[in-house]
């Protein structure tokens, strides 16, 4: 069952067109990969190819 992590200051921040972007501190936080693509996965997952690094 994955945890349930509160969004506290600091786990992202507001791209130029307004999407919540989550650090690589979140990520860590949270313990495991989504498969979404994150811009900062700290989990080495690639979209195009469907694999962590």
């Amino acid at each position: 069952m994955k945890k349930i992590v509160p969004i506290e200051e600091g786990d992202y921040y507001l791209s130029k067109e307004g999407y919540k972007v989550f650090t690589e501190k979140y990520h860590l936080k949270r313990g495991y990969c989504c498969e979404s693509g994150c811009r900062h996965c700290p989990y080495g997952y690639n979209t195009k190819t469907y694999n962590r690094n």
